[in-house]
């Protein structure tokens, strides 16, 4: 298992991870397979979406803080209660296919790590499984 950290600099946002989960899998040398991303923290998050134009991610965020406010009434008292809603509804892993040594996204799709209560210091981890040519 290989991992890597993301550092956040704005309470939400959503940051583009492709290119170390492809670093990972080129390092894996497999040719079929599959990789799983995992994020282990209850207020942040990993998805696939688009990335050729930044207003996608912008508009994610936008409508989940329209849906989900900071402000709304939790039980929860630490001030966060908001970015464990978003984490669950987001889901903590993405699994890719891997075929040819590549990851089997769409033309538009990147990964992206998800951050709901930042800024903060998060751990990615990723798991390579597959056969070498």
């Amino acid at each position: 298992m290989d991992s890597f950290t993301v550092t956040t600099r704005e309470r939400c946002e959503m940051i583009d991870i492709t290119k170390k989960v492809r670093d990972i899998v080129s390092k894996q040398k497999i040719s079929t397979g599959l990789v799983c991303i995992f994020v282990p923290h209850t207020t942040a998050a990993v998805t696939i979406n688009e990335n050729a134009d930044p207003d996608v991610p912008r508009d994610i965020l936008n409508q989940l803080n329209r849906l989900i406010p900071k402000n709304a009434p939790f039980l929860h008292c630490e001030g966060n209660s908001d970015a464990h809603v978003k984490a669950s509804l987001v889901g903590s892993s993405e699994l890719v296919i891997v075929s040819g040594g590549e990851l089997m996204l769409g033309q538009w799709q990147s990964i992206f790590f998800c951050e709901f209560d930042g800024p903060r210091t998060r751990r990615v981890y990723v798991e390579v499984v597959g056969s070498k040519p």
